[in-house]
């Protein structure tokens, strides 16, 4: 079984004017694609075509550790990018509400105080990689940050929400300035989808 680039859920212009459609374009039709093309040639090598992202992700112990860093780098940055688009949306934005709202709330005190704490990880992390909000083991919001395609699925973690910190995914717009890309990206999270995955 092969795997495919996933349509994203909305055009390329969709997330316009926080996000270019040069940018999206580029990132999902290039960046991604070229994650999907490489994950097919190593999970053949390693044996695991005919699993999940999620099963390889959450299983990568499994895998002869010769055949393991590939694997590891390309189905991650397929998932990672995969859930990246979902996280956003043209109409999103603005702050949370329901069960999401009320998660944040409990544990930061205020939406205010998430976002900064979640900004501050995003532009603190060095060199390429993501930003998250993930539900940790026990069922706990926690913020943290994961370096290249790390995947929270193989940390047992459950995601949430992220933010794309490669600068691949800002650069043409936002040159290498990431806290400019970091406060556009508030006017696109989608908190529909992050609360779903929350109640998933």
């Amino acid at each position: 079984m092969a795997f495919e680039l996933p349509s994203l859920p909305y055009d390329y212009a969709a997330l316009e004017p926080h996000y270019d459609a040069e940018t999206v374009e580029i990132h999902h039709s290039k960046h991604h694609n070229t994650y999907v093309t490489k994950l097919n040639a190593a999970a053949e090598a390693a044996g695991v075509s005919d699993k999940s992202l999620e099963d390889i992700l959450t299983s990568l112990d499994n895998i002869p550790e010769d055949k393991r860093t590939p694997v590891r780098n390309h189905a991650g940055g397929v998932w990672n990018h995969t859930f990246f688009w979902h996280s956003l949306s043209g109409d999103g934005g603005g702050e949370p509400d329901g069960a999401i709202a009320d998660a944040i709330q409990g544990k930061w005190g205020s939406f205010e105080a998430f976002q900064q704490a979640f900004g501050d990880t995003a532009a603190n992390h060095f060199g390429s990689g993501w930003a998250w909000l993930v539900a940790n083991e026990s069922g706990e919001l926690q913020i943290t940050d994961t370096h290249d395609q790390v995947c929270p699925l193989s940390l047992n973690q459950k995601p949430l929400l992220t933010i794309d910190v490669w600068e691949h995914a800002y650069y043409l717009k936002y040159r290498n300035v990431r806290p400019d890309w970091i406060a556009a990206f508030w006017n696109l999270v989608n908190w529909a989808e992050v609360n779903k995955r929350l109640a998933g």
